[in-house]
């Protein structure tokens, strides 16, 4: 083989890596490496190692997926632990991960009993189960005080940590929370059984609508990466345990509110609101006059800063459900700040 052609095919291989580095670069996560995953993700590359914390919930051994970043900056000697969403899992904090560490905190960042890497047992999910499972990381970790951001469903869960261990969190941090109102008042109950067809019976096409749903700006690269990793769970064998799981998560949020918590919460707290959110669950199945006043994140975000005893709101503009991917400057422009005030 000549040397020009060998020149030219390692120009062309060159390039062809240059691209695919460039569209990795652009998602927030990474699409699947195959078309099939199990339920906890095997394989799915997470940005940063992944460790397992033995636990025990309603007498099933189950593992709890975390990962654990050491500051890359100057250390200040404070944790934030970011919990996320239920529709999202740990990787999806990658961006978060990088700003945080890089301002000197150590950031932990779990999987909850139910999502991403962790187990995905049949059993009674609570918020308060949640929290504690949450706290046994910290014990097992050595942290005694720490910051809580929460993101959509992780919102609920900061919430409920916040109120039942005062001691514990220093500062709250809601993302674009769900359950800022008491779901029950306006949608309809339903069974368990129920949940769990309709979670089996959902198509990627009704997922993807769903997920573009979080956004103002429709970017591919922050939808297409969480359809294709639903579309590989759902080929796994276990895909009915998986879908179980989120019935149960799902019976959680709607019968379990945590907006009675706030007023009593001591913490001080930040609210970063994307004013374009409209997320509530169980909408759809709400009547078309209540789905109407559900998911009013200006408005729901001006009623929780008024009934936190210490809050700080921030409100961004034609932003969506996810600011830490549509709006990035206004987000750490707002969360970095906050946290620096946070002395003790």
């Amino acid at each position: 083989m000549s040397t020009t052609v060998s020149r030219a095919r390692l120009i062309v291989a060159c390039l062809a890596a240059a691209l695919v580095m460039g569209r990795a670069a652009a998602q927030v996560i990474p699409l699947p490496p195959t078309d099939t995953l199990g339920i906890s993700m095997e394989g799915y590359p997470y940005p940063f190692p992944v460790q397992f914390l033995d636990l025990v919930n309603d007498g099933q051994d189950v593992r709890m997926a975390y990962m654990d970043v050491a500051p890359t900056g100057q250390a200040n000697g404070k944790t934030i632990f970011l919990l996320h969403g239920k529709n999202f899992f740990g990787a999806y904090w990658r961006e978060p991960i990088e700003k945080l560490t890089a301002a000197g905190y150590r950031v932990v960042v779990p999987d909850q009993i139910g999502f991403g890497k962790s187990s995905k047992p049949e059993l009674n999910y609570s918020f308060d189960l949640l929290a504690s499972n949450t706290l046994a990381l910290a014990d097992k970790l050595k942290i005694e005080k720490f910051a809580v951001l929460g993101h959509s469903m992780g919102g609920m869960l900061a919430v409920r940590m916040a109120r039942a261990y005062p001691n514990r969190v220093a500062r709250l941090i809601l993302e674009n929370p769900i359950g800022l109102e008491d779901y029950q008042q306006w949608v309809p109950s339903a069974t368990t059984e129920s949940r769990y067809r309709s979670e089996l019976k959902q198509t990627s096409e009704a997922f993807g609508k769903y997920v573009a749903g979080y956004y103002v700006k429709k970017n591919n690269d922050w939808i297409e990466p969480f359809i294709k990793i639903k579309e590989a769970i759902s080929k796994s064998a276990e895909y009915p345990r998986w879908a179980m799981s989120a019935a149960l998560t799902t019976q959680m949020i709607l019968q379990q509110p945590t907006v009675y918590d706030l007023p009593h919460i001591t913490a001080p707290a930040l609210l970063i609101i994307g004013q374009e959110d409209r997320t509530a669950v169980g909408k759809a199945q709400a009547s078309p006059e209540d789905q109407k006043k559900l998911g009013n994140y200006p408005e729901l975000g001006r009623r929780t800063a008024k009934a936190l005893k210490n809050a700080k709101l921030v409100e961004i503009p034609n932003v969506g459900h996810i600011p830490h991917f549509e709006a990035p400057t206004a987000f750490y422009n707002a969360l970095l700040p906050f946290l620096e005030e946070w002395k003790e």
